[in-house]
C-alpha cells in the first residue's frame, strides 16, 4: 500500500492528491517506526504546503516530524517542531494538532525519563480517566499519561485512565491497539497481576508489525521483574527492549533499557551501551567542570539536550555535579562506577578521564 501512495504522490501530478498522500506516508512510516522516512516525508509535506499555500497541513507534517524527532530522541527538533504547531494552531483554536503537539512533548519526555514534564504533556492530551470521541491522540497518547502518572506518584489517575481505556474496549480493533491497551492495563495494576497481563500482551498476534510498542511492553515488564527481584529474568525483558529499541533508532528509549540492565547488577560493557561522538564531547566537557549551560553554549545545544546525553553518560545520577561517575575505557566501550564526593573529586576524575585521548580535557 504504502509503495502505491508513494507513486501517487510522486507521479500524480495534482496537489491536492500529494498532500493527502504525503500524510498517509509520513504517519504510516511513524507507527511502524519507520522514524527517518517519517521525518522525510513529513518535510516534504511541509515545504509542499507551505509552497502552495495549504498552511493547515504543514502543522500536520510538523507533527509527525516532531513525533519522530521525539522518539529517536532528537528533543530539541521535537521542541521546535511543537512550538511551530502551537505558533500556528493556538491562536486558530485548532485544539487537535494542539493535542499532537503535547503528545509529541509527553512522549520524548519519557524517552529521557522526565516524568513530571511528561504528564504535565499528556494531560493536555486527554485528562486522567477519560478516553474521549474524536480525540485518536487520546488513545495514542494513554500509555504515556499512565507510565508518567504512575512514576510521579499519581496512583489513582493512572488506575482511573487504565480503566477507561480498557473499559473502551479499544483492543479488538487492533494488534497495535491491543498492545497499547496491554501496556496500560499493566502498568496501573497490583504487582501480583502484572507479569500475567505482560506475559498475555506478548502473545498478541502481529506484534512484530510495531516494534515502538513492543520495545515498551519488554521494557515494562523488565522493570517490573527488576523491582521484584527476579534479575535473570529481567534481563532477558530488558535486552529484547534495547534490541528493539536500537534497531528502530529510538536512542534514549534504548538509554532506558540500558540504564535498567546496568540497574541489574549488567555493566555498561556487558549491555552493549556505547557512547556516541556527541555523549563523550559532552563527558569531556563535564569532566572539566562545565556546568550544563556552560556545555550547551559552547556546543551549540540547549541545556535539556546536554542533561538528556548526561543522563546516559551518568546513569542514576541527577547531574555530573552531584554523584559523579568515573569512565574506564575498554576497547570501544565505557563502564562506569560511582565515587563518593569528595574535594578532590574533580582533580581525579579529570586525571582519569586524560587516559583517553577521547576525553582528554586538556
Amino acid at each position: 500500500m504504502s509503495e502505491s501512495v508513494t507513486r501517487v504522490v510522486r507521479d500524480g501530478g495534482a496537489v491536492g492528491s500529494s498532500m493527502p498522500g504525503l500524510i498517509y506516508l509520513a504517519l504510516d512510516d511513524l507507527y511502524a517506526a519507520r522514524f527517518s522516512a517519517a521525518s522525510d516525508a513529513a518535510a516534504e509535506l511541509v515545504e509542499l504546503s507551505e509552497k502552495t499555500g495549504y498552511p493547515l497541513w504543514a502543522q500536520v507534517g510538523h507533527y509527525a516530524a516532531a513525533m519522530a524527532a521525539a522518539e529517536r530522541g532528537d528533543l530539541d527538533e521535537s521542541i521546535e517542531h511543537c512550538e511551530r504547531i502551537w505558533d500556528w494552531s493556538g491562536p486558530r483554536r485548532v485544539q487537535r494538532l494542539v493535542k499532537c503537539a503535547h503528545f509529541a512533548r509527553a512522549r520524548g519526555a519519557l524517552g529521557v525519563a522526565d516524568f513530571e514534564t511528561a504528564y504535565r504533556h499528556a494531560v493536555e492530551v486527554c485528562a486522567p480517566g477519560e478516553v474521549a470521541r474524536f480525540n485518536p491522540e487520546a488513545v495514542w497518547a494513554a500509555p504515556d499519561l499512565i507510565e508518567a502518572a504512575v512514576r510521579t506518584g499519581r496512583i489513582d489517575e493512572a488506575r482511573a485512565h487504565a480503566e477507561a481505556f480498557r473499559s473502551a474496549g479499544l483492543e479488538h480493533i487492533s494488534s497495535r491497539l491491543a498492545l497499547i491497551s496491554g501496556l496500560c492495563i499493566a502498568m496501573a495494576s497490583e504487582p501480583d497481576e502484572v507479569v500475567r497481563i505482560h506475559e498475555e500482551t506478548l502473545t498478541i498476534p502481529g506484534l512484530e508489525q510495531w516494534p515502538f510498542e513492543v520495545g515498551r511492553v519488554h521494557l515494562a515488564y523488565g522493570e517490573v521483574l527488576r523491582r521484584q527481584g527476579r534479575a535473570r529474568d529481567a534481563r532477558r525483558q530488558l535486552d529484547a527492549a534495547r534490541k528493539l529499541f536500537a534497531d528502530i533508532g529510538a536512542r534514549t528509549w534504548e538509554n532506558r533499557a540500558n540504564t535498567e540492565l546496568r540497574a541489574t547488577g549488567m555493566s555498561r560493557a556487558q549491555s552493549g551501551s556505547e557512547l556516541t561522538p556527541r555523549e563523550l564531547e559532552v563527558a569531556r566537557l563535564a569532566a572539566s567542570g562545565l556546568s550544563n549551560p556552560q556545555i550547551a553554549e559552547r556546543l551549540f545545544l540547549s541545556p535539556r539536550t546536554v542533561s538528556s546525553h548526561l543522563y546516559r553518560v551518568f546513569p542514576n545520577s541527577e547531574s555530573p555535579r552531584g554523584q559523579r561517575f568515573v569512565m574506564r575505557s575498554t576497547p570501544g566501550r565505557y563502564r562506569l562506577r560511582s565515587m563518593e564526593p569528595t574535594g578532590a573529586q574533580r582533580v581525579g576524575y579529570r586525571d582519569l578521564v586524560e587516559e583517553d585521548p577521547r576525553l582528554s580535557v586538556g
